[in-house]
């Protein structure tokens, strides 16, 4: 590894032969976390904005943490959540001081895709909505929703009246409605086209067929408006709940928030059970409690079942964004006891009475003891492993508590995986196709699925050649196949590798039916063959709604590479698949070329070895400080890299370890877009031209360049799909591009990437991290180094961080061994 020619990457004065002398990379892992949904240095910064420490009885009365309080928002982020705190400001002053930076910290992470996307704690993205919403009327909450049912039963009557009797006039609706009754009536009775009515989709020549056609056969449209994740609130909900927040001293900014969380009953939650606010994305157990206590008064204590059911909740929704789908009871009480509960074991047993959590068991009876041999009365906790007096021959049982969300996801992932390895025709010959596969590997791949409804697929960047040939393979044989990738740079890559666009989709497109060969009379997937590319970045909600939309019969194949970091959400499915060992596996022998790839390889076995690069494929630049750090990467993006292998900026991914600190995402997309693309911020802090990633859901992280601003949002150019992001949305779920993490960037490859190592990355890296970062590259990779030992000690002693899942050993309970045959 080598510093480009003529210079040194990082420096304008140092020699040339300081980099080239450099050592190799110490090697990167992930940190602590490193393959969660926070992992690493990118879901640290969520965990400590949601853990908020032990908060007791004791704890300040303060809700909100204002995202605008801390003076670490970059520069890319919009700038009008301080707007919105105005209403707040006097009886909540101490909340900024005081929770800011944690509530900053929440809301940076809804932009990255290895995150869940939250809304800021203050509700700025939504106080701008409650401000222009009409007033409601001077009702009580319960009046509010009396109200708002009769006029839902009303409305009901009308159109159930309406559909039996002809509609003569109309003239009972008014508004929206009336317009939308004049338009079904002009396009019923021919005097315009239905096209007519929709502004941005140019007049159709004629009516379109009435058979259904698949999604694909659909030209796509002019632009595609970002659907919002909730629907309005009413403002009879909005105003019922800023009473309650008002009379419990909080800020009316969480309305909106609120009821997106809780519903149109939120105000009558919240009176009767305070603690409701912790469904708020950012409030802080201490902040309900202040709530609380302004509400209940003497009534209310650390003990409060109401109080406790809802800690465990909270605890059970943090451990989902590291990656858990289920907690060990015992870890739950010890948390529970850092809150000041005093009885952590009656609090677990009501959170899962009250149906907040389920529990389970592993290694003997699951459920809890109802009653006492003697007595009849419950145990201390309710599970028979805290009885000293237990038969001490007994198995073991070691209990868990899980959101009943994942538990239904894992099950039903479980169930559907069982089905497809069940009802698949194991006797199909496909051997001629097998002798016409362009690699060992790839044959071998393709023998196996022609007898396994199931099959997990390991390899490599140059392995995502052998599941192109298996579709290819099976298309030839007739069959339906397609393949589905993570993200849009995927499914190119594997259209270019098969050859066909047709048989290349983004898996998100697929679900939602804009991509793909749409569903057939019974509502599945009109597929026989499913390739889903970078499976470990699927987490248990998809992959079980992914599963479940299969057909009897159908064959799905799971290929990705084991090394890379883990999904963004819950669960770890492609590992445990692995593990169950309940399926074929075939592990591709195909090594990944050149100088990147051999470092990639050597790390993925915990080794960080010095490679040669004639043509300066490897470069490392050494740094001392982040300043110097951020002032090389600039460099390099701007200068070196273009220069030496005519790679342009735009095609050059710069990555680092988080979103803080000097050397952050923030701070270098601040010094990359005043290099690259200066400008006012003029559309809420971007400017046409800005790189940017955009996260339309969570986990989904989709890189983009803005195009321009009206009022219908902000235009971007996503991969040649154009995207609008509705105003209130753009603060929660755009940032800028030119610096991502390591977890956004999982499942997409550049030219050239530059990967950033601080001296204050250490506790963020790991191998699942170096791992994935170092192989984003496809033809150059700099590693601008400053972690100094850290690197090599994290490939070389850090492995990813285990998640806690139930998928493993539901699948080795439906799958026998023999319906597994390992090769490879």
């Amino acid at each position: 590894m080598t510093a480009l020619p003529g210079e040194t990457p990082g420096t304008d004065d140092a020699p040339a032969e300081d980099a080239a002398a450099a050592p190799a990379p110490g090697g990167g892992a992930d940190g602590p976390s490193p393959d969660g949904p926070t992992a690493g240095p990118d879901a640290a910064e969520a965990q400590e904005a949601a853990a908020g420490g032990a908060a007791g009885a004791d704890a300040v009365d303060v809700v909100a943490e204002p995202a605008s309080a801390s003076s670490e928002e970059p520069p890319e982020a919009v700038e009008e959540s301080a707007k919105t705190e105005k209403p707040s400001e006097a009886a909540n002053s101490s909340v900024a001081s005081a929770d800011g930076s944690a509530a900053e910290e929440t809301s940076e992470t809804s932009a990255d895709g290895s995150e869940t996307a939250e809304a800021s704690a203050d509700g700025s993205e939504t106080a701008e909505g409650s401000a222009d919403a009409a007033p409601a009327a001077e009702l009580s909450e319960a009046q509010a929703e009396l109200a708002a049912q009769r006029e839902l039963r009303e409305r009901i009557e009308k159109r159930k009246a309406e559909k039996a009797a002809p509609i003569s006039a109309g003239g009972g609706l008014s508004g929206t409605a009336a317009d939308l009754l004049a338009a079904v009536r002009a396009v019923e009775s021919g005097e315009k086209a239905g096209t007519a009515f929709f502004a941005r989709t140019a007049p159709a020549p004629a009516p379109a067929p009435a058979s259904p056609r698949p999604a694909t056969a659909q030209p796509p449209r002019p632009a595609v408006p970002e659907v919002p994740a909730q629907q309005a609130a009413s403002p009879e909900a909005l105003e019922a709940v800023r009473a309650v927040l008002a009379q419990g001293g909080a800020p009316e900014a969480l309305a909106r928030p609120a009821v997106d969380a809780l519903g149109e009953q939120a105000a009558e939650l919240l009176r009767t059970d305070p603690w409701h606010l912790l469904a708020v994305s950012g409030v802080r157990p201490e902040q309900a409690d202040g709530f609380a206590r302004a509400l209940l008064g003497s009534e209310c204590g650390p003990d409060d079942g109401r109080r406790t059911a809802a800690l465990v909740g909270r605890l059970l929704e943090q451990a989902a964004l590291r990656g858990h789908t289920a907690l060990d009871a015992a870890a739950v009480r010890t948390a529970l006891a850092g809150h000041a509960v005093r009885d952590p074991d009656a609090a677990v047993l009501n959170a899962v009475e009250e149906g907040v959590a389920l529990l389970f068991g592993e290694g003997g009876d699951a459920e809890p003891d109802e009653t006492d041999a003697e007595d009849g009365e419950p145990d201390e906790d309710g599970v028979r492993e805290a009885d000293p007096t237990a038969d001490a021959d007994a198995a073991p049982v070691r209990m868990f508590l899980g959101l009943d969300r994942y538990a239904l996801a894992e099950e039903s992932l479980a169930d559907g995986l069982a089905r497809l390895v069940n009802t698949c025709e194991k006797t199909a010959d496909w051997t001629e196709a097998a002798a016409g596969a362009p690699s060992p590997s790839a044959a071998e791949l393709i023998r196996t699925v022609a007898s396994a409804g199931l099959v997990v697929h390991s390899g490599g960047e140059a392995a995502r050649a052998e599941p192109a040939a298996l579709i290819a393979a099976a298309r030839g044989l007739g069959l339906r196949a397609l393949g589905a990738a993570h993200s849009e740079d995927g499914r190119r890559r594997l259209a270019a590798a098969t050859g066909d666009p047709a048989t290349a989709v983004t898996l998100a497109g697929l679900l939602s039916g804009a991509q793909g060969p749409g569903r057939d009379e019974d509502g599945a997937l009109a597929l026989d063959l499913l390739v889903v590319l970078d499976a470990p970045q699927l987490d248990v909600e998809g992959a079980a709604v992914l599963v479940e939309a299969l057909a009897d019969g159908a064959r799905l194949v799971l290929s990705g590479d084991p090394g890379v970091l883990g999904s963004a959400g819950a669960g770890r499915v492609f590992a445990d698949v692995l593990a169950a060992r309940a399926c074929p596996q075939v592990v591709s022998r195909t090594p990944d070329p050149g100088p990147i790839g051999e470092l990639v390889s050597g790390i993925g076995i915990g080794e960080l070895n010095q490679v040669d690069a004639p043509g300066k494929e490897v470069v490392i630049v050494p740094v001392r400080d982040a300043g110097e750090a951020v002032h090389r990467t600039v460099q390099l993006v701007a200068d070196s890299v273009p220069r030496a292998f005519s790679i342009p900026a735009e095609e050059t991914q710069v990555i680092t370890v988080g979103h803080g600190g000097a050397a952050g995402t923030r701070a270098l997309n601040e010094a990359l877009k005043q290099r690259l693309n200066p400008g006012p911020g003029r559309f809420g802090g971007f400017d046409p031209g800005d790189r940017v990633v955009h996260v339309p859901a969570p986990g989904r992280a989709v890189p983009g360049v803005v195009r321009s601003a009206d009022g219908e949002g902000l235009h971007l150019d996503c991969g040649g799909v154009p995207v609008v992001v509705p105003q209130e949305r753009v603060e929660s779920s755009v940032r800028h591009g030119w610096a991502l993490s390591a977890h956004q960037a999982a499942g997409m490859r550049w030219p050239a990437a530059v990967v950033v190592l601080p001296g204050d990355a250490a506790q963020g890296l790991s191998r699942p991290w170096v791992y994935t970062a170092f192989g984003r590259g496809e033809r150059h990779l700099s590693v601008v180094h400053g972690a100094d030992r850290a690197l090599p000690h994290a490939v070389a002693e850090v492995p990813a961080q285990e998640r806690t899942t139930r998928l493993r050993p539901l699948l080795e309970a439906l799958l026998t061994p023999d319906a597994a045959s390992p090769t490879g």
